[in-house]
C-alpha cells in the first residue's frame, strides 16, 4: 500500500478556523485564531519586519523565541517576540528597528 499523500490548503484552514485581523503599521492583515504573529506576518508575504544594525532585514529566524531577529510592538509593549505570542483579533502591531530595543 502506497503512502497517502495530503496536501496543505491554506483557504480550507481558513474556512475552518475562526477568523481574526491584526493591523500591522496601519495595514490590516487577516489570520486565524491559534496562529502566532509571525504566523500571521508570513502567511500574508512579509518575510522580514524589521532592520538590524546594518540595516539587513530581519524577521523569523530561529521560531522559537530563542533570538531578538523577530521582535516587534504589541499594543504599545514593545519587544514582543512575534514568533512566541499568538496573535488577538484587533491586536496593533508596530515594527521596530534594533535601536528600539
Amino acid at each position: 500500500m502506497s503512502p497517502r499523500l495530503v496536501r496543505a490548503d491554506r483557504d480550507a484552514v481558513r474556512r475552518r478556523d475562526t477568523p481574526l485581523s491584526i493591523t500591522v503599521d496601519g495595514d490590516a492583515l487577516p489570520g486565524v485564531a491559534g496562529q502566532t504573529i509571525a504566523g500571521v506576518l508570513l502567511a500574508n508575504g512579509r518575510r522580514a519586519w524589521r532592520a538590524g544594525p546594518s540595516g539587513a532585514p530581519r524577521g523569523v529566524f530561529c521560531g522559537i523565541g530563542v533570538c531578538f531577529d523577530c521582535l516587534v510592538t504589541v499594543n504599545g509593549e514593545p519587544d514582543v517576540r512575534a514568533c512566541r505570542r499568538r496573535a488577538a483579533d484587533g491586536d496593533e502591531v508596530a515594527t521596530q528597528s534594533r535601536e528600539a530595543r
